[in-house]
């Protein structure tokens, strides 16, 4: 189940028409895997969902949205402070030892 909608996403980047919904949809289901599989945590399982998480959602649905392909090029970038990163980090259980699939690193 997403955590955000298309309508939510739009308004999030200032998109008035519906040309864009389904690549949208498409963006949301896919931050939204990566998010989980980060956190090790289905989001959808978190109650409440924490609102900076949401956030993040937001965020690398519009980089994802703005940037279609695999390099910019000729494009200087520089990810801002208190971005993407910094919010699912902290939410993340870190540690070593066990892997997902059961083998030790």
């Amino acid at each position: 189940m997403p955590i955000t909608s298309v309508d939510d996403l739009k308004a999030h980047l200032n998109i008035t028409g519906t040309q864009d919904d389904a690549v949208i949809a498409q963006k949301i289901a896919v931050a939204e895997a990566f998010v989980n599989r980060w956190l090790d945590t289905p989001m959808a399982d978190l109650d409440p969902l924490p609102a900076d998480l949401l956030e993040a959602v937001r965020l690398l649905v519009g980089h994802l949205f703005e940037n279609r392909e695999a390099t910019l090029v000729g494009i200087g970038a520089e990810a801002l402070p208190l971005g993407f990163w910094d919010i699912i980090n902290v939410h993340r259980s870190w540690g070593f030892g066990a892997c997902r699939n059961n083998s030790t690193v």
